[in-house]
């Protein structure tokens, strides 16, 4: 029997995910990592020598839970979070903290590329506009805030291959996740030699970009050692974890989309094209995939939400279950349209579809009479309009959505699956292994080692639908309470620009 390792860099934590040639999951463990870092409001760092200690950490245990040998792993793919601006010196030491994927600081920056180049001319070279949560901004902060930081960088990578470097001495990326620096063309799955040209960037800073079930490198010694594997084992390109998440889900030809809800919320569909939204309200990225690319609307603070109401507000008791299970619960209480409460959910600013940094979250529609229920109802119904957004871009954009597959904190809750069925107005499907991005890496590992031709047949023969839910009676009325929502984002933009005056 082959066996595979996928290891997810998230922004929680890393997992590292262990399963063989016929797709089950032998074992799999979590690091968490250190809550990230926002020394100011809409500011995101962490560090990215955490990342590697959770790795160490993750990886042996994965080892021990499956009961195999070191020697049993046949090869290792990489996922993990996007955007991140990872700064190596020359000998290879982190300059500062990562900025990560919801870091919003950025906003002179992308508005100053926006009017130098152009917002048309950014979708041509890149197929998408400048917004915060991309590398490239970042990069510019640090070099016009921190000139002594940046003087230091020799070299730029994502989170996951900070990791890979850790691990291989090689510095690379996959395709997928390069989409998402702004200085990719993504048409032409190259780095585009205008952007840098145009930020006055070198171009040595960037890693190899490669595709997802490319080999990479190889453990080294020192890597082997560092999470209890042998040296010599491949290390394939892996994929940004939105990309590497589609791939677990079997998310790979046109017409199948998925619907995750993690920490942020991802609808993603593959296509055959890179398709472009004109107004860029959507992503258009490189899929892991050979050959193939795939539409992403994003929303910034989906699980996050939710996280964040337990935070502040507390979970409901400690019996010893799951607290999000509780929150949920309590949120069965409470009708369908929570009476009509409604949550904008915009704590980390937004993407799809207003592209703006400075949105911010409301409650709406409260009265004396509603209880905590109504309120978690409202924010689990809020994340699914937020989600619906992109599914009527998607429609705008003719990309096909046959069948709906939900990923992430969002498919594990039945209360959430039929929320989503009735706002979606379509059946949604459950896959046996809803394991997110590691297990997505780990097939992309399969496919460089050979254990599969390619990634069509890998998923075909790995990933197994195992429930559907159909929209029930409350669908009508979620389709009203969606076109209500449509009616917060202009509300809440107006008064925040009267309170700046």
């Amino acid at each position: 029997m082959t066996y595979l390792l996928g290891i997810d860099v998230g922004t929680g934590g890393t997992r590292a995910l262990i399963l063989d040639e016929s797709g089950t999951v032998i074992a799999s463990a979590t690091a968490d990592h250190a809550p990230f870092a926002s020394p100011r409001t809409g500011w995101a760092e962490q560090d990215p020598d955490d990342w590697w200690r959770a790795c160490r950490q993750a990886v042996p245990r994965a080892l021990e839970h499956a009961g195999l040998q070191a020697s049993d792993i046949a090869a290792i793919g990489l996922s993990g979070q996007m955007h991140g601006a990872t700064l190596l010196d020359a000998s290879g030491t982190v300059v500062r903290p990562a900025l990560i994927w919801c870091d919003q600081r950025t906003q002179a920056e992308c508005d100053d590329l926006t009017a130098r180049i152009g917002a048309d001319q950014l979708i041509a070279w890149t197929s998408n506009p400048a917004l915060t949560g991309f590398t490239l901004p970042k990069l510019l902060w640090v070099r016009r805030t921190e000139p002594d930081a940046w003087s230091r960088v020799r070299h730029v990578l994502l989170p996951k291959d900070y990791i890979r470097y850790k691990l291989t001495g090689r510095l690379a990326t996959d395709v997928a996740d390069a989409s998402g620096t702004l200085l990719f063309d993504v048409a032409r799955r190259r780095w585009s030699a205008e952007m840098i040209d145009a930020t006055g960037l070198d171009a040595s800073l960037l890693p190899e970009a490669m595709e997802g079930p490319q080999v990479t490198g190889s453990l080294t010694a020192a890597g082997a050692e560092a999470v209890g594997l042998v040296a010599g084992i491949p290390v394939v390109a892996g994929g940004g974890d939105q990309a590497a998440g589609a791939v677990g889900m079997g998310i790979v030809r046109a017409g199948v989309v998925s619907a995750t809800i993690g920490t942020s919320g991802v609808v993603f569909a593959a296509t055959d094209r890179p398709a472009l939204d004109p107004k860029g309200r959507v992503h258009t990225f490189c899929h892991a995939v050979p050959g193939r690319w795939h539409v992403m609307g994003v929303t910034q603070a989906a699980g996050l939400s939710l996280r964040w109401f337990r935070d502040r507000f507390g979970s409901g008791g400690d019996d010893g279950r799951d607290p999000y299970e509780r929150l949920t619960d309590e949120a069965l209480a409470a009708p369908a349209g929570a009476d009509g409460v409604l949550w904008a959910p915009y704590l980390m600013g937004e993407r799809t579809p207003h592209l703006d940094a400075d949105a911010r979250a409301a409650l709406v529609g409260l009265a004396a009479s509603h209880t905590r229920g109504h309120v978690i109802r409202a924010i689990l119904e809020g994340v699914a309009f937020s989600l619906q957004d992109s599914f009527t871009i998607l429609r705008e954009m003719e990309v096909p959505v046959q069948a709906i597959r939900l990923g992430g904190g969002g498919a594990r809750s039945p209360l959430w699956r039929q929320v989503q069925a009735d706002v979606y107005g379509q059946a949604v499907q459950t896959v046996a292994a809803e394991e997110g991005a590691a297990y997505g890496a780990g097939i992309l590992a399969g496919v460089g080692a050979g254990v599969w031709p390619d990634v069509d047949t890998a998923c075909e023969r790995v990933v197994r639908v195992t429930s559907e839910v159909p929209p029930g009676e409350a669908q009508p009325l979620l389709a009203r309470q969606y076109e209500a929502y449509r009616l917060l984002y202009p509300a809440l933009r107006q008064i925040r620009d009267t309170l700046k005056g």
